[in-house]
């Protein structure tokens, strides 16, 4: 009997020692963000009210939060206009195909404003664009530099001496190199989508490169024994035995490439004029109404929201490309 309440007991015990680490779980994984968020727009709205600037007070989270609205309704209207444009559009060659059968329709495209949700999209694009770019170039070459001591040693005074140099120098560069070689009066990819492309590769090479490298390098000589032994071929070490013990140094190199890469992307748009995120920060700053603040403001926390979601994103990937399931990846 005596045995039966102290298993009762013990029983109970862990049940609410249970409860406990639940609750506190859900503390820490839900209700602490929610307090940091709260003091830090309490103290955002707080600042806003002391800062006058030349147009006004500095926006605080209100405003801003009517900027969402007002730059969504922008859009919806825009593609109202375009859609009206393109039936309006498809009436008149109707009308002159009934009048003339031999008549060729013309299709014009719609040459409309690009709104902020269009230039959300662009920057989306060419971040991408740029960073899958680099990663089809890092990595084989990290590969190459991690297996080959001569390689690396030949390959790592160029990459000290690159790597520290800020993406936007080579902006200017980039820019007269593509419109040198990219000259046609009719080009099917803008120009300056290709010079914020290549600005966003450049960024991006340098941590996969350094990160693959090590990682292969790095390789645990168990493995390297494990292939001597079974004697694979070289494609097959790699994709056996290289990449799955270097998945965690890639992708954290990817991780901060793709970081990076975001951050000079919204530089690079305000500088080339490609119709991304940066190109309407700048034009809204040039723009200097009494909204300009605060639609400024409005992108700055766009910008923070996706790269937030671009690095989870990657976080997610890595999770499902790693071996280990059971690591800690953060």
């Amino acid at each position: 009997m005596t045995t039966m309440l102290v298993n009762r007991v013990t029983n109970i015990d862990f049940l609410k020692q249970g409860r406990k680490a639940a609750v506190k779980k859900v503390v820490q994984g839900l209700l602490t963000p929610v307090i940091g968020i709260a003091v830090f727009l309490i103290l955002w709205s707080f600042t806003a009210q002391t800062i006058d600037t030349s147009l006004g007070k500095f926006p605080g989270p209100a405003a801003v939060w009517e900027q969402f609205d007002g730059l969504y309704t922008e859009h919806t209207e825009e593609r109202a206009k375009e859609a009206a444009f393109y039936q309006r559009q498809e009436k008149r060659n109707e009308k002159r195909l009934a009048e003339d059968p031999t008549y060729i329709p013309k299709t014009r495209a719609y040459t409309g404003k690009e709104t902020f949700v269009d230039q959300i999209g662009t920057s989306l694009m060419t971040v991408m664009s740029g960073f899958l770019l680099a990663a089809f170039v890092a990595i084989p070459l990290g590969i190459a530099i991690g297996l080959s001591e001569t390689l690396n040693k030949a390959a790592n005074p160029i990459i000290q001496v690159f790597k520290p140099v800020s993406p936007l120098a080579w902006l200017p560069l980039v820019t007269m190199v593509i419109s040198a070689v990219y000259a046609t009066p009719d080009p099917v990819i803008p120009k300056s989508f290709l010079v914020s492309v290549v600005t966003v590769t450049l960024c991006c090479l340098w941590p996969m490169v350094i990160n693959t490298s090590v990682g292969v390098a790095s390789l645990d000589n168990d493995l390297k024994n494990v292939s001597r032994v079974l004697r694979l071929p070289t494609m097959t070490h790699i994709k056996k035995i290289v990449l799955p013990a270097s998945v965690p140094m890639i992708f954290t190199g990817m991780r901060l490439s793709l970081g990076i890469a975001w951050m000079v992307l919204i530089a690079a748009e305000m500088l080339s004029q490609n119709p991304g995120l940066g190109k309407f920060v700048w034009d809204e700053f040039q723009n200097g109404s009494s909204e300009s603040l605060s639609r400024i403001m409005a992108a700055i926390v766009v910008i923070g929201l996706i790269g937030f979601l671009l690095d989870r994103m990657m976080l997610q990937i890595q999770r499902y490309a790693s071996w280990d399931k059971t690591s800690d990846i953060r």
